[in-house]
């Protein structure tokens, strides 16, 4: 049972740093990729290299054990998948507009907008502590939105990004609905589906891009920071449950902000660094909270 939950924990922690690598990668890779394409090959990479993992595991394995989605499921399905072609999107036009570090911290307001979520459409009851924990992340946000603070005017880079935390709220709880079937089948859905759906729109907008090189990374990260990151952390929640998994999946946004200082060599400016410390605070709220 200690190995289980030792595995467990890595597997909670690699989901976390695999994610974490996302943001500051794709912010060099969108200099030669446009937004929309870029999304779109995260999530192909993710279902590409999911669906190969599958092939593998009928082979060798023992898949019997998973159960399969049905067309009970189908709303939640559909919802999880036009929310997953929205918010990477989103973010990687948030991306384009402000620094990665922003954005690795700013990915934490998925908890708010998971959590009201909850609490106005699915009815969750939201203790006094995770209230708390809201407040904090959200007057984190606003902090790392505001791009002028003499004349008061919002990042559009920064609402982009939140406008994708929202979007992941809202699919964080169709796919709660889906948490008992094989998370395998679950994460390649989510990526083939978005991936193609993002394309699709990629197409629409006549965004392209002729460097081979890139384009593959672009699908490797996917595979490696949405495939795998999606597929630990679903593992990890099984044996640790979903408020322990949390809180080591919240060390992630603080790792991508070490990793964009590393690869951008970035200078924290005094609103950065109390906006971190607020959002530390309120993360650590969230991720201790039990009802």
């Amino acid at each position: 049972m200690k190995t289980k939950n030792n595995i467990a924990i890595i597997m909670a922690i690699l989901a976390a740093i695999l994610f974490a690598i996302s943001s500051p990668i794709s912010k060099i890779l969108l200099k030669e990729i446009p937004p929309t394409m870029m999304a779109a090959l995260l999530y192909l990479g993710a279902g590409i290299g999911m669906s190969i993992l599958w092939l593998i595991r009928r082979k060798f394995g023992n898949a019997e054990e998973e159960k399969h989605l049905t067309k009970e499921e189908l709303p939640y399905t559909i919802g999880m998948v036009l929310l997953d072609i929205a918010a990477p999107i989103f973010l990687m036009l948030g991306l384009r507009m402000t620094t990665a570090a922003n954005v690795s911290l700013l990915n934490n307001f998925e908890i708010v907008a998971t959590s009201m979520i909850a609490l106005f459409i699915f009815k969750e009851v939201i203790t006094k502590k995770l209230w708390f924990a809201i407040i904090l992340i959200t007057l984190s946000s606003m902090i790392l939105s505001i791009d002028n603070i003499s004349s008061f005017s919002f990042s559009y880079g920064s609402i982009f990004v939140l406008l994708a935390c929202v979007c992941w709220g809202v699919e964080n709880n169709c796919t709660r609905m889906l948490s008992v079937k094989d998370p395998l089948e679950i994460v390649i859905i989510k990526g083939l589906g978005s991936g193609f759906g993002s394309l699709l729109i990629a197409s629409l907008l006549r965004e392209s891009s002729n460097h081979i090189g890139f384009i593959l990374i672009a699908l490797f990260l996917g595979f490696v920071s949405y495939g795998l990151s999606i597929f630990f952390y679903v593992y990890a929640q099984r044996e640790l449950g979903a408020a322990k998994t949390s809180a080591y999946y919240a060390i992630a946004p603080f790792i991508g902000v070490v990793f964009s200082f590393i690869l951008f060599h970035q200078i924290p400016t005094i609103p950065f660094i109390i906006a971190l410390t607020i959002m530390m605070i309120g993360t650590y709220y969230a991720t201790t909270d039990r009802k």
